[in-house]
């Protein structure tokens, strides 16, 4: 392995060797199943220190590219299917309860930003919002999206709607009723009366432990793909790297779209962020996420990033729409988001389920 670190480059230097690992598993130059070098030779080679290593490497076993195994080091996890059985799920009666004890939420720093709202904002509050959302939420929502999970994008490709289920309807109405729409199976069931309440045909693909089943996949020829790939509901299965390039590979051989539901990818990992199918393949993906999760269930506020080709097609059919969401709460949202204490929430979060597993 050959790789450089530039000690003083805008980028951190964990976050180099992570680029570089992954690119070496992702093109075969590291084959399923091979050891990678320990944390200490790589950091003598490289001179960095063992923890920057260890950083780089959880990211990789976060992503699904890497694999740690106890006394014996870290292992390529990338291509090939996921060994063992497929388990439902069975722990979670409901995918809308909370996940976080109510004592967690920090009131007190949404109180003191709802009062500075109020007092900054004004009367700005009693205007209607644009179709997609004030400038402000897109805005922050686009600064969040870029440090949280790596997504380059513009305020311009964000809608905001109150809540996943609304932006459901949204995607049938902007890619066509005519098109047959794929789901995972078993997957939540309002995403199929959603769209067959907006007049969408949809089929189902059966998931394995890794994600959708590739024969099943690749036999598929429906026109949109709905996945969740982390935490799938009400399966529990979370996509491996491997499987979630196969599904950007699929988009692009069949010309079709993904819509990659992220309802949960937050906190689908204890320790950082996790690679978006988004990522991988702008140009097919259409990416929603909610504050339901992460905040709570009665902040009905979820968003949608379209890709710039779709743009064009929403701005002339869709953006006649009011946007769903209160202007207030959008305010409110913005500045929780900017203040950057959605991320610290997140962050204790974190911490609360490492603790929890190790116990």
């Amino acid at each position: 392995m050959n790789y450089t670190i530039e000690k003083h480059g805008a980028e951190s230097a964990y976050m180099q060797l992570y680029r570089q690992l992954r690119e070496d598993i992702v093109d075969g130059a590291v084959p399923r199943g091979m050891r990678l070098p320990s944390k200490r030779t790589l950091a003598e080679e490289l001179g960095l220190s063992v923890i920057t290593v260890e950083h780089a490497y959880a990211l990789l076993v976060d992503e699904g590219y890497a694999e740690a195994k106890p006394r014996s080091g870290y292992f390529a996890a990338f291509g090939g299917p996921a060994a063992g059985p497929f388990t439902p799920r069975p722990s979670l009666a409901d995918m809308s309860a909370p996940r976080q004890a109510p004592e967690d939420f920090p009131f007190s720093t949404l109180a003191r930003t709802m009062r500075a709202v109020l007092s900054d904002c004004d009367r700005r509050i009693l205007e209607p919002s644009p179709s997609r959302g004030v400038p402000e939420l897109r805005e922050a929502l686009a600064a969040y999206l870029r440090r949280s999970r790596g997504m380059e994008v513009s305020p311009e490709q964000l809608v905001i709607g109150a809540g996943t289920e609304y932006l459901y309807s949204l995607v049938v109405q902007l890619l066509g009723r005519e098109r047959r729409y794929a789901l995972e199976e078993p997957s939540y069931e309002k995403i199929r009366l959603v769209y067959e309440a907006n007049g969408a045909r949809c089929e189902t693909l059966r998931l394995g432990p890794d994600g959708i089943e590739s024969e099943a996949l690749q036999s598929c020829d429906a026109g949109v793909l709905h996945v969740t790939p982390f935490h799938s509901y009400p399966s529990g299965v979370t996509a491996t790297a491997a499987k979630r390039h196969e599904y950007a590979a699929w988009a692009r051989e069949h010309s079709a779209v993904i819509v990659e539901d992220d309802y949960d990818a937050e906190l689908a990992s204890p320790t950082r962020r996790i690679e978006t199918i988004f990522s991988l393949a702008p140009d097919r993906v259409i990416y929603l996420n909610t504050f339901s999760k992460t905040l709570a269930p009665s902040m009905r506020t979820g968003f949608m990033v379209l890709p710039e080709a779709l743009n064009e097609a929403y701005r002339a059919r869709l953006d006649f729409y009011s946007c769903t969401v209160p202007v207030y709460d959008q305010f409110v949202l913005a500045a929780f988001l900017e203040g950057g204490h959605l991320e610290r929430y997140i962050n204790r979060r974190r911490r609360k389920l490492r603790r929890q597993r190790e116990e």
